[in-house]
C-alpha cells in the first residue's frame, strides 16, 4: 500500500490499521454521522420544546418554575458533555462513547414515554384550581428519565462533531476544505432535526397525545444508533490517548513545584522532549514550543532531582503546549456565554409568548406552540447552503482566507446579531402586552423576527465555534475542546435560570414581579432588555478577547493563505 494513500494524522480503520484515504473517511463516512445527528436532534428538540408545556399542563407546575426546570435540564445535558468527552478522549474513543451513551439516552426516552402514557405517573387531570400537585414519586420518576436523557446527550454531543471532523485528514489540503464544509452541513443537520422535531413530532403530540409525542422520538433514538453503526466500515477512528485532565494537572503540579524551588527557564533547548518521532502521548503528534504562558515551561525544565519517566516531576514540551492550547481557548469560551442565555429563551419564554398568541393559519389549522421555533430552524436550513455556496466564495475575494472569514470573526458576527435579536424580542413583547383589545389576539408571526435573528446568530456562532474549538485543540483534546464549547450552552441555561430567579425575587415575586405566571400581567419585555444589555457588554468583551487571542488560527493564518493560494492554482 502506498504511503501517500494513508492518513497523516494517525487515525485507524476498524481493524486498527492506519486508515486508507481511498476507502475510509471523507464524504464516504460523513453522511452516516450527519444522518445520525439529524435523527438524534429530532428526538431532543421534540422533547425540549414540549417539556415546559408538559410540566405546566400535565405536572401542574407554575410557568416560572417549569421554565427554570427546563433550562436546568438543558443546562445539565450540555455541561455533562465534559464527562462524555473525558471518557472518549481517555478510555473509549469517540465512536464507542456515542454508542454507549445513545443506549443510555434510549432508556431515558422509554421512561419518559411511560411517564406520559400511564395515569399513575402523573397527577389527576386539573378540572378546577388549585390543581393537584404531582407526588414526590411521580416527580422523581420523570426527573430520573430526564436525567438519563441529559446523561446520554452529554456523552453524545461532544463526540459526534469531533468524530465527523476526524474523517478528514488535516495533512491533506483537499480534505481540509471538505472538513470545514462538514461543519456547515453538520449544523444544517442540527436544524433539519430541529425542524422535524418541532413540526411533525410536536404536531403528533398535539393531535395524538403526550404518549405518542414522546414515543415516536424514542423510536428515532434507537434508529440513530442503527444509522451510525451502519457506516462503521468507512470510519476513521482516533485511539484513546489517556486522561487529558491528568496531563493538565501534571503540568500544573510540576510547574508549581519547580517555581517553589526557584527554577527558571533560561533558554528553549533546556526544555525536555522525547526523542521519538511522535510524542509520548499515545497517538499524538509533537507540538512546537511557544512563548506564551512561560510559567508552565518550568514543568519541562530538567533538574537533578527529576526522573524523566515521572510526568509529575518533568513534562515534555508537547504536554506543556497541550495545556497551553487549552488555556488559550478559555477567554474565548468565557466571552460567549452571555449568548447562550439568549438561546435558552427559545425553549422557554419565547414559547410561553407563542402559547397565548393567535396561532391560527387559515380557518382550520392552528400552529402547535412547540412548532413555533420552526422560524429559527428554517432560517438555519436556508442560510447554511447559501453561506456555503455564495457568501464564502464572495468573502474569499476580499480576505484571501480559505473560509472567507476566520472562525473568530464569524462568532463576532453572531454575537452582534444577538443584540438586535433580543432588542427585537423586547419591542415585540411590549407591543403584544399593550395590544388592544386583547393581547392574545396578536398574531404569532410577530415573533418571527426574534426567532429569525436568534437563528441567524446561531448559524454564525455555532459553526464558528465548531471550527474554532476543534482547530485550536491538540490531538489528545479534540473531544474535551468540543465539550468546552457545548458546556457553555449548558452554563448559559443555568445562568438564565439564576437570572430569572433573581429578577423574580428582586421585583416582588411571582405575584407582583416582572415575571409572573400570567404573561399579560408580566414585564417580560424588561427582562429581554436586560438580556440585550448583557449581549451588548458581552460583544465588547469578546472584541477585546478576539483581538488579543494568539492561538493556532492567528499564528498560522498567513501560512493558510499561502496554502489556499497554492490549492487554487493547482486545481484543474
Amino acid at each position: 500500500m502506498e504511503s501517500s494513500s494513508l492518513v497523516s494524522n494517525g487515525r485507524v480503520d476498524r481493524q486498527g490499521r492506519i486508515a486508507n484515504k481511498r476507502t475510509t473517511g471523507g464524504w464516504k463516512a460523513a453522511p452516516f454521522i450527519i444522518m445520525n445527528e439529524v435523527i438524534e436532534r429530532l428526538a431532543f428538540f421534540a422533547i425540549a420544546v414540549n417539556m415546559t408545556a408538559y410540566l405546566v399542563f400535565q405536572m401542574h407546575q407554575s410557568l416560572p418554575d417549569a421554565a427554570t426546570h427546563v433550562t436546568d435540564w438543558i443546562g445539565a445535558a450540555y455541561v455533562l458533555t465534559l464527562f462524555g468527552a473525558f471518557l472518549a478522549d481517555a478510555y473509549f474513543g469517540r465512536f464507542k462513547t456515542i454508542i454507549v451513551f445513545s443506549a443510555i439516552y434510549a432508556v431515558g426516552m422509554v421512561l419518559l414515554t411511560m411517564s406520559a402514557s400511564f395515569d399513575t405517573l402523573r397527577p389527576q387531570k386539573c378540572l378546577a384550581k388549585p390543581c393537584q400537585e404531582a407526588s414526590q414519586a411521580q416527580i422523581s420518576f420523570l426527573y430520573g428519565a430526564l436525567g438519563l436523557i441529559a446523561l446520554g446527550t452529554g456523552g453524545i454531543k461532544p463526540c459526534v462533531s469531533s468524530f465527523g471532523a476526524d474523517q478528514f485528514d488535516e495533512g491533506d489540503e483537499k480534505e481540509v476544505q471538505k472538513k470545514y464544509a462538514f461543519f456547515n452541513w453538520f449544523f444544517f443537520a442540527i436544524n433539519m432535526g430541529a425542524l422535524l422535531g418541532i413540526t411533525i413530532l410536536v404536531y403528533a403530540q398535539d393531535k395524538l397525545g403526550w404518549g405518542w409525542g414522546f414515543g415516536i422520538p424514542t423510536i428515532t433514538t434507537v434508529l440513530s444508533i442503527v444509522v451510525l453503526a451502519a457506516g462503521v466500515r468507512y470510519y476513521r477512528f482516533q485511539k484513546p490517548m489517556g486522561s487529558p485532565f491528568t496531563r493538565f494537572l501534571q503540568v500544573i503540579v510540576a510547574s508549581v513545584k519547580k517555581h517553589q524551588r526557584g527554577v527558571s527557564v533560561e533558554n528553549e533547548p533546556t526544555l525536555y522532549e522525547v526523542e521519538t518521532t511522535h510524542s509520548d502521548i499515545i497517538g499524538a503528534r509533537k507540538l512546537p514550543h511557544t512563548r506564551q504562558y512561560r510559567f508552565f515551561d518550568k514543568a519541562a525544565v530538567i533538574t537533578e532531582k527529576d526522573t524523566l519517566s515521572n510526568r509529575w516531576s518533568v513534562c515534555t514540551v508537547t504536554q506543556v503546549e497541550e495545556f497551553k492550547s487549552f488555556i488559550k481557548i478559555l477567554p474565548v469560551w468565557a466571552s460567549t456565554i452571555a449568548l447562550a442565555i439568549s438561546f435558552a429563551q427559545m425553549s422557554t419564554f419565547f414559547l410561553s409568548q407563542a402559547s397565548i398568541m393567535n396561532r391560527k393559519l387559515g380557518n382550520n389549522f392552528e400552529i402547535p406552540t412547540g412548532s413555533v421555533p420552526v422560524f429559527g430552524a428554517i432560517n438555519g436550513l436556508i442560510l447554511v447552503p447559501f453561506y456555503e455556496r455564495f457568501i464564502i466564495p464572495f468573502l474569499r475575494k476580499f480576505t484571501g482566507h480559505h473560509r472567507g472569514i476566520t472562525s473568530l470573526q464569524r462568532m463576532g458576527v453572531g454575537l452582534f446579531i444577538s443584540i438586535i435579536a433580543m432588542a427585537s424580542a423586547a419591542l415585540v413583547e411590549k407591543r403584544r402586552r399593550d395590544h388592544h383589545p386583547q393581547p392574545n389576539s396578536m398574531s404569532v408571526f410577530w415573533l418571527l423576527p426574534q426567532f429569525f435573528l436568534i437563528g441567524t446568530a446561531e448559524v454564525f456562532t455555532y459553526v464558528g465555534q465548531l471550527e474554532f474549538f476543534y482547530d485550536e485543540a491538540t490531538d489528545g483534546t479534540k473531544s474535551i475542546s468540543s465539550a468546552m464549547f457545548l458546556s457553555k450552552i449548558g452554563i448559559g441555561s443555568w445562568l438564565s435560570t439564576a437570572l430569572v430567579k433573581i429578577i423574580v425575587d428582586a421585583t416582588g415575586g411571582q405575584e407582583k414581579g416582572w415575571l409572573r405566571n400570567n404573561l399579560n400581567e408580566s414585564k417580560l419585555d424588561w427582562f429581554f432588555w436586560i438580556l440585550t444589555i448583557l449581549n451588548a457588554v458581552n460583544f465588547l468583551v469578546y472584541l477585546m478577547v478576539a483581538i488579543y487571542h494568539n492561538g493556532k488560527e492567528s499564528s498560522v493564518r498567513d501560512e493558510n493563505m499561502v496554502e489556499f493560494s497554492n490549492v487554487q492554482h493547482t486545481q484543474p
